[in-house]
């Protein structure tokens, strides 16, 4: 059948905006990005197939170079003609709104992927799997939806100006964005505009999602991140618009923030994380806030847990938490506060969510030092653990999901061939580990893949322990205590 054809109708079949009438025009449109003439593809194709088989064509007859940013940008724009426009999106979105928030979070959703822009054939190749530990069961993803650069575009991008438009990747100018070389297409790409604290604030999904219904909110304007009291007025005020979703910050201080400290965003979504199913294992009391429910939550991170029906005493509550361990050092732990030249250490990672009609916010403290024995971090994986894991433990992995880069899948494939005694290239920085796990276990060919992916697990749970401030040993507890009774 025609690929074209088959596009055609399906933009028709997605798109309220267009009906029968622009068949011929859409038809042209079509044309006009990948040119004249049919184009072959199986009867009865999945769209995403079709699709391909356009930007292929695009390819073969030179309409656009046979890179990768080159088919990107031309797939964002063919599925452009497929998703209306921001105006219309955000009012189908608020008129569902008016039905239940989960209506309007499902239609934006499906949008997004019916559209491409969550890139769900990506998303699909990433590993999967759950250990349990002590603190509970701990998801463990390794991460392979994110494609490799081209060289040809990394060459391009060196040599294009810098034209400082979008500011960044989380911008609101991104939405309709063609895309560069060095620059994600967005054409396809569709923000919700709502108020969050008072101001205008975004909402999408990610692209490459890492859980369920993986969303990001953003500040209109681009500003960086700051952890203060409106931060939790905000996470709590978006739980009561969206009551379904999760919502978190990252930290606002490099190796324990996020990678994109420059634009002021949460991220939220539809997903239950072990740290929100972990128990308070120790409660504690709050001077001036009886009505706030506090707690020490089992966790290999510090995390002290806030529960309440009445958000601004949660948000006043958590901003006395906050300022006091800004200020915070206790030496016997390693826990310092502030640098002899006054650089700041200390803030931290929250997470808002509801709990039937409570709300709920999770502090986990966060502490950036470094040091000559640690010069990653003191609080950050260290360095016998790092084949598994180095990057920073951001929002996502504080709650127990580890993202894992791409390299284990290979490399943990070899470590399996080595502790089987078969033929292997396993990496050195991994035999340290691979040597204790085989004197650790019996391997045989149908225990090793799940014994590996458990061990996997255990590492990163010691990952959390070591970005933890107060360790679960009596030290680490006692030291943890006596910061509370601060409270």
């Amino acid at each position: 059948m025609d690929a074209v054809v088959s596009f055609v109708s399906h933009v028709l079949a997605v798109n309220p905006q267009y009906g029968e009438m622009d068949r011929v025009y859409l038809t042209n449109r079509v044309f006009a990005l990948i040119g004249d003439g049919a184009v072959d593809v199986a009867d009865g194709a999945a769209t995403l197939d079709v699709l391909d088989a356009l930007v292929q064509s695009a390819t073969e007859r030179g309409v656009i170079t046979d890179t990768a940013s080159a088919r990107e940008i031309l797939g964002a724009a063919l599925m452009d003609l497929a998703t209306p426009t921001p105006g219309f999106v955000n009012r189908e979105f608020w008129d569902r709104y008016g039905e239940s928030p989960k209506a309007a979070t499902d239609y934006f959703y499906q949008l997004s992927r019916a559209n491409n822009y969550i890139q769900t054939r990506a998303i699909a190749r990433n590993d999967y799997f759950q250990v349990a530990t002590e603190y509970g069961a701990m998801e463990i993803t390794i991460n392979l939806s994110k494609p490799e650069k081209d060289p040809r575009d990394i060459a391009a991008a060196a040599k294009a100006p810098q034209s400082g438009y979008p500011e960044c990747q989380l911008c609101l100018q991104n939405e309709g964005y063609r895309g560069r070389a060095n620059w994600p297409a967005r054409a396809n790409h569709r923000i919700i505009r709502m108020e969050v604290g008072g101001s205008a604030w975004g909402f999408q999904y990610s692209p490459y999602a890492y859980f369920n219904e993986h969303a990001i909110f953003l500040d209109e304007i681009h500003r960086p991140m700051h952890i203060t009291h409106q931060t939790f007025t905000n996470l709590l005020e978006l739980t009561t618009t969206l009551p379904h979703y999760f919502v978190g910050s990252n930290a606002d201080l490099p190796i324990v923030g996020g990678s994109m400290l420059a634009h002021e965003h949460y991220q939220g979504g539809r997903h239950d994380f072990p740290m929100a199913k972990a128990p308070v294992e120790r409660s504690i009391r709050l001077t001036g806030y009886p009505d706030v429910q506090a707690g020490i939550v089992k966790w290999p991170m510090s995390v002290i847990r806030l529960t309440g029906s009445d958000k601004a005493r949660l948000a006043d509550a958590a901003e006395v938490i906050r300022a006091a361990w800004a200020k915070y050092s206790d030496e016997s732990v390693d826990v310092r506060a502030f640098s002899e030249d006054g650089t700041a250490h200390h803030t931290v990672t929250p997470i808002a969510r509801r709990v039937g009609t409570d709300y709920q916010l999770d502090l986990v403290l966060r502490d950036n030092q470094t040091s000559s024995m640690y010069p990653d971090g003191i609080f950050h994986p260290h360095q016998d653990v790092q084949h598994i894991k180095k990057e920073n433990i951001g929002l996502i992995e504080v709650m127990g999901l580890a993202i894992l880069p791409a390299r284990l899948q290979e490399e943990l494939t070899q470590v399996r061939n080595y502790l089987l005694g078969q033929a292997n290239t396993m990496a050195a920085y991994h035999k340290p580990w691979a040597d204790n796990l085989a004197a650790k276990h019996t391997w045989t060919a149908a225990n090793a893949t799940e014994l590996l992916q458990d061990e996997v697990g255990y590492v990163f749970a010691r990952v959390l322990e070591d970005a933890g401030v107060f360790k679960h040993d009596a030290a680490g507890q006692a030291a943890f205590g006596k910061f509370c009774a601060l409270l």
